[in-house]
């Protein structure tokens, strides 16, 4: 058992499913308190029922103050795992952006502006962010999803070197391809890049914990992913050319 989310508040969004529902289960499994939240009434509190939380449906970014209410007043531990994979080019509709950058994005802002205050006047509290390998590298055929994670990771890395020192852990889990519904969305860029290496949703869940239990920032459920972004950072046009090889075997085989 980990000692740090015992007997916590924990809140997940877009837990109806896929790794939000692996979170659920796991935090529940581990003694938490857990709210389940996602758009879909009906599945949030499927999982709820099972695991014995609480569903709390709705849009991730207004149900944080009903979530606290739920856990007796105080969030130990949120999880903005809720997100949208846009696919498309530059050329993709302005409200496909603006909706991919509202869910993938602003949802962890407001949550962070509803949380912060209470979690730095008493010194503790734990944010996690669902980002993905795209967060740091890219994702071939779409633009809208890689942009926007890049944010969510953006904002996740900003949070940790302004609080840690005040008592704010942050997590930022950046997987690639995982056995879930979108993973099936993600087409045939995603059947080339990502669906080779898949995991399962649970793995993810292990390497969260893991992670909290070593307290790190950034959780690799890949570990080669470390390797692809430190290629990014220190030889950026060779990983350009060779995720351009990508993107032209992509289009051969469309």
């Amino acid at each position: 058992m980990v000692e740090a989310v015992q007997d916590a508040g924990v809140v997940v969004t877009g837990a109806g499913g896929g790794i939000g529902a692996a979170l659920a289960r796991r935090f529940a499994a581990e003694g938490a308190r857990v709210v389940v939240n996602d758009l879909d009434a009906v599945r949030a509190k499927a999982v709820a029922d099972e695991i014995g939380g609480i569903a709390v449906p709705g849009d991730a970014s207004a149900i944080v103050a009903e979530a606290r209410d739920a856990l007796g007043g105080t969030v130990d531990v949120y999880c903005a795992n809720a997100g949208l994979a846009s696919g498309g080019t530059e050329a993709a509709d302005e409200k496909v952006w603006a909706l991919a950058w509202d869910v993938n994005v602003m949802a962890h802002v407001r949550a962070a502006q509803e949380l912060l205050p209470g979690w730095l006047e008493r010194g503790s509290g734990r944010f996690v962010s669902t980002v993905s390998a795209a967060g740091l590298l890219t994702m071939i055929g779409a633009a809208p999803y890689s942009v926007t994670k890049h944010g969510a990771y953006a904002f996740a890395e900003w949070l940790s070197l302004t609080y840690r020192h005040r008592g704010v852990k942050v997590h930022a889990i950046c997987p690639q391809g995982v056995r879930t519904d979108m993973l099936t969305a993600s087409g045939s860029a995603g059947d080339l890049v990502l669906a080779p290496t898949a995991i399962e949703p649970e793995d993810v869940a292990d390497a969260l914990f893991k992670g909290i239990e070593e307290d790190r920032f950034l959780i690799l459920p890949h570990p080669e992913v470390a390797e692809y972004y430190q290629a990014r950072a220190t030889t950026p046009d060779r990983w350009l050319t060779n995720m351009n090889h990508l993107q032209q075997k992509w289009e051969a085989a469309r």
